[in-house]
């Protein structure tokens, strides 16, 4: 497992323990890092993921929201939802990240973590989200499309 895709892994997991129990940020990730070992990459890259999502959240349940066709955020399951809610945090606020990358990552999640469907249903929200941000889903920001529609 990549480094990244760990510190993923950590993040939906804590913004799942979040839903239920809101304590102070601070307590909450000391208590949360306590019980795993993790390299600092890996801490650092998910304390951002996690404090990005914490900050911009409502911006990101509005954008859920509206590419969530009959479905209320709220009303989602809570690792498919965190799992959505870092997806589109990396899309709207990290552009170093290929869009295609957060997609990929948060179906891999909800499928190891949760279902098949959830994958199916991730994936599909995730992609219409895509479809209606400023850059192309296969590139990070600053990059350009080689010949071919191959990106550097």
């Amino acid at each position: 497992m990549s480094t990244r895709h760990d510190a993923r892994e950590w993040a939906v997991q804590f913004l799942f323990q979040r839903d239920f129990n809101d304590d102070d940020l601070r307590e909450a990730l000391k208590e949360f890092w306590s019980e795993r070992e993790a390299n600092e990459k890996a801490l650092a890259f998910a304390e951002e993921l996690i404090r990005g999502v914490e900050q911009h959240r409502e911006h990101i349940d509005t954008t859920l929201q509206k590419y969530a066709e009959h479905w209320e955020v709220k009303r989602m399951g809570a690792l498919d939802r965190n799992a959505m809610r870092v997806a589109v945090y990396e899309m709207l606020y990290r552009p170093d990240i290929p869009p295609v990358v957060s997609i990929n990552e948060a179906v891999e999640i909800a499928k190891d973590f949760s279902s098949r469907e959830s994958g199916r249903f991730v994936n599909g929200i995730l992609d219409q989200v895509s479809k209606h941000i400023d850059r192309p889903p296969r590139c990070a920001a600053g990059t350009l499309p080689k010949e071919g529609g191959e990106h550097a």
